[in-house]
């Protein structure tokens, strides 16, 4: 009888353990996810900043908006699949990041993306004036 507790607390045990592994595992999803949406952006800003002078002008500022708004989707997607997974799951051994956390990351990031875009079409040379 006591080997059936003992195996049964060691079972609970290994669960507990199992998913505090898999609340870390969903951290680093969720940095790798946010690496990605702050790739997108630099890329939308690299391609803003190389191809500034194309021709029609609107074209290199249409392209680099599309890789920008796709970070904040990425970031925003991130945030929401974090916090989709912390509220499954409860850690035992760790302290886990708050999901205010990573919901206040996830729209900051994607609020900095949409700052850049209304800076791409409504900057002109540093100011809102046209020449």
């Amino acid at each position: 009888m006591t080997d059936d507790i003992d195996s049964n607390e060691l079972a609970r045990e290994r669960t507990d353990l199992a998913e505090d592994r898999n609340i870390m595992a969903m951290e680093r999803t969720f940095a790798g996810w946010i690496r990605t949406a702050f790739a997108a952006i630099g890329i939308g800003l690299a391609f803003r900043a190389v191809f500034g002078a194309f021709d029609p002008p609107w074209l290199a500022r249409a392209i680099a908006t599309m890789f920008v708004l796709a970070g904040a989707w990425l970031a925003i997607a991130a945030q929401r699949r974090a916090r989709a997974t912390l509220d499954r799951l409860s850690s035992h051994e760790m302290k886990a990041a708050s999901a205010p956390n990573f919901m206040a990351l996830g729209y900051g990031v994607a609020a900095g993306a949409i700052m850049l875009v209304a800076g791409f079409w409504l900057l002109n040379e540093g100011s809102l004036t046209r020449p």
